[in-house]
């Protein structure tokens, strides 16, 4: 009976059966041979690229059965040395492009292992002792994560899952580890989880697991994220822009102008006039009195001289600092617990903040980058960057964090930045291309250009700057399409 070509998977095994039939279509140039009796219908495609992408369908067709362990089952991906790690009846190697399956020989699957496709993946609880056993580097890697790795994993673990998860993966992991023999392990792993929950004493090796078992968790993740901007920020030439605006009433005007713009950005929209006002009676409208306590407190922050001048010097001080001008920026809106953290985790859209048991730890570790720093415009972008990744407020996060922000470049007599309502758009976008996609080009470039339209603008006079604002579209809806320019009126004297 002949092949019919079209009904066989893009992946399959030769038989006695049609062997001779697989040979003449392979001469023909009508399927592929990739190893033994490993065959493919795909005759296009680069073969190593075609076996890493569908390493499961082969290995389900090579080693029916057996269980995917060790590293590969917590990673469920090609380790970096090329291969994915499997227990069965018998050890055996077997050598693919550009992969590598390894088999050890080892207890088949439990009831508590999970199905997939026509192998089976170690439970988490199996997993974990599996990656404590002992073992020796192949080829320079080894068949388990390092430790640091397990705990970093189980700290993520108790973050997500709290106590209760942890535990219930220590539970499943004693019930285990019996029928593997892996008693040995579980009593490291349990050591391990003790030391994370502040029940036993136990050397770990995981800076993030460290933190945990110290008392000042905090959020690798979003960390990362911040240091993303600190080494872009650190490798680049920041133009100093001395302030004309840094004294008198030039100082008092810009500060309202920052005040009213960072109220827009959050959705607290006012004629700019009719803000002002606000500002200079401190009457706020009857209609809407938490938006005039809105505008009137992030003012009383950024129009405050001495407080402006002040930048954290250790990470105490920070955390006053922080939450000092959070708790005046937000004195109108109790509910919102004006200068406390957060008890419950915020979202923006589908971005998930950093959650309130790591918020402290996660801004003290961040000091440290900032503090790596040396130009005042990148500590100034990296402080912004921090409290905004953190979000560690229920509300005026984004205020917040604009104030700590301007007072870095405020304390060195350095020009503000200021995000007027026209650019609104342009900066929420360059934050996000930071958060999901590590792209700091345009958040450096957004507020670049921020702070040479605030050095474009004369201060002296509330009027006159506002008119120079508004010939530059500052005041303009981010949805009319129009751009912010600089000023170019007469040059400013230094």
């Amino acid at each position: 009976m002949p092949l019919n070509l079209k009904k066989l998977p893009p992946f399959f095994l030769s038989n006695a059966a049609i062997s001779m039939q697989i040979l003449r279509e392979t001469q023909a140039g009508r399927v592929r041979k990739i190893r033994g009796s490993l065959y493919t219908t795909n005759v296009t495609d680069d073969l190593t690229h075609l076996v890493r992408q569908n390493w499961s369908q082969i290995l389900c067709l090579l080693l029916p059965g057996c269980v995917v362990t060790h590293r590969s089952a917590l990673e469920m991906s090609i380790s970096p040395g090329g291969r994915i790690y499997v227990t069965g009846s018998y050890p055996r190697t077997i050598d693919l492009p550009g992969i590598s399956l390894v088999q050890m020989e080892g207890p088949p699957h439990l009831e508590s292992d999970s199905p997939f496709l026509d192998v089976f993946i170690s439970s988490p609880a199996r997993a974990m002792l599996e990656n404590l056993t002992p073992a020796r580097a192949r080829k320079d890697e080894a068949k388990n994560l390092p430790q640091e790795a397990i705990e970093r994993r189980l700290t993520e673990i108790l973050r997500v899952h709290k106590e209760i998860g942890i535990n219930r993966l220590r539970d499943e992991a004693r019930e285990v580890s019996a029928s593997l023999g892996l008693e040995k392990e579980f009593t490291k792993l349990d050591s391990m989880i003790g030391a994370l929950l502040g029940t036993r004493k136990a050397t770990l090796t995981d800076p993030t697991a460290k933190a945990r078992q110290q008392g000042v968790p905090y959020d690798a993740n979003a960390l990362s994220r911040v240091d993303v901007l600190r080494a872009a920020l650190a490798t680049m030439e920041h133009p100093l822009r001395p302030s004309h605006a840094n004294s008198g009433a030039a100082f008092y005007n810009i500060a309202f102008f920052d005040a009213y713009f960072s109220n827009y950005i959050e959705g607290t929209k006012f004629e700019v006039d009719e803000a002002r006002n606000i500002v200079v009676t401190g009457k706020v409208p009857a209609a809407r009195p938490a938006d005039g306590h809105d505008i009137i407190g992030t003012y009383r922050v950024l129009g405050n001289s001495d407080w402006m001048r002040r930048a954290p010097r250790s990470p105490d001080e920070f955390i006053e600092l922080l939450v000092a001008r959070h708790a005046e920026i937000m004195a109108g809106r109790e509910e919102k617990r004006p200068g406390q953290f957060k008890n419950e985790v915020n979202y923006a859209g589908s971005t998930r903040f950093v959650d309130p048991e790591l918020v402290e730890g996660t801004l003290r570790r961040g000091f440290g980058l900032y503090t790596s720093l040396e130009h005042t415009f990148a500590r100034a972008l990296l402080i912004m960057f921090l409290v905004a990744e953190v979000h560690p407020f229920d509300d005026g996060n984004g205020r917040t964090a604009r104030a700590m922000m301007n007072s870095e470049l405020v304390a060195v007599g350095q020009t503000r930045i200021l995000i007027p309502s026209v650019y609104r758009n342009e900066y929420v976008s360059s934050l996000k291309r930071i958060t999901n996609h590590s792209q700091t080009e345009s958040f450096i470039r957004v507020m670049a250009f921020g702070q040479m339209f605030a050095h474009s603008i004369s201060f002296e006079d509330y009027a006159t700057a506002r008119n120079q604002m508004a010939e530059c579209n500052a005041f303009e809806d981010p949805a009319d399409d129009l751009r912010l320019r600089i000023y170019q009126g007469a040059e400013k004297s230094p």
